[in-house]
């Protein structure tokens, strides 16, 4: 268990019995922290416990490149449904902010990572959210491993939840995989793919074609945030509103 350390505009992310050392003195988390509760450094300096909920776990993930931002795993939420009782096998797992999301919702999650030290920082991630016991992040292309993960499936004592509720992929090689998701899903099952780019979204709306999935649905994600103050009220014109494209579909 983790909690927050919380004074003004700073934020600490600490295990019980952990020490923090900042400009305003030293001080060493409570055993058995209770949220709401006050503490002080060794100079007097006071902080207030807080119990993280897993948007601040975005902010203290141990990044490996630029995460899913939550908008657009709430959206993959939104749109699949996925929740508590779901299997769902996920690729390109990078810091872990939508296999977080998954598992946050009671699904339990299978996520491929094909770099061996970003697998690592994520189950790190996990372990900081209190979500290890949800997610099992392997390393490896899940492009390769489809024909052995259906095996383990149809083996004797193997995961008789494959295939899977739903498929999600943040991967180059996507289409690869959006392929062969009537393999990997059971009737009804939701997939969603996130890229970056246009062109690898045409892609994959092409894949799900072709693999006989409905219900496709090609998405930009926009949102713009509001500055209000006594003049008024206005979109924000500081940052960038796009994050990326998703696509859904249906087995």
């Amino acid at each position: 268990m983790h909690v927050l350390l919380v004074r003004d505009d700073r934020e600490y992310l600490l295990a019980p019995g952990e020490r923090l050392e900042t400009d305003l003195g030293i001080l060493e988390v409570p055993s058995d922290p209770t949220s709401g509760e006050t503490v002080e450094t060794h100079i007097g300096e006071a902080f207030t416990i807080r119990e993280p909920r897993l948007p601040d776990f975005f902010d203290h993930f141990e990044r490996t490149g630029a995460p899913m931002m939550p908008r657009d795993a709430g959206l993959v939420l939104g749109e699949t449904g996925a929740g508590s009782g779901d299997r769902v096998l996920d690729a390109g797992t990078g810091t872990g902010v939508l296999a977080a999301y998954l598992a946050n919702a009671g699904a339990d999650v299978l996520t491929y990572e094909r770099d061996e030290g970003f697998a690592e920082n994520a189950r790190e991630n996990f372990e900081r959210a209190d979500l290890a016991d949800a997610v099992e992040v392997r390393a490896g292309d899940l492009t390769d491993e489809i024909d052995s993960l259906l095996e383990e499936g149809t083996a004797d004592d193997g995961d008789a939840s494959v295939p899977f509720d739903v498929l999600t992929l943040d991967t180059q090689d996507a289409p690869a995989v959006v392929e062969r998701s009537p393999e990997l899903l059971v009737e009804g099952g939701a997939l969603a793919v996130y890229s970056p780019f246009v062109e690898a979204t045409r892609e994959v709306v092409e894949a799900a074609r072709a693999a006989g999935l409905r219900e496709i649905r090609a998405r930009e994600t926009i949102q713009r945030d509001l500055d209000v103050d006594e003049r008024g009220t206005r979109p924000s014109t500081r940052g960038v509103g796009h994050t990326g494209y998703l696509v859904f579909a249906r087995r």
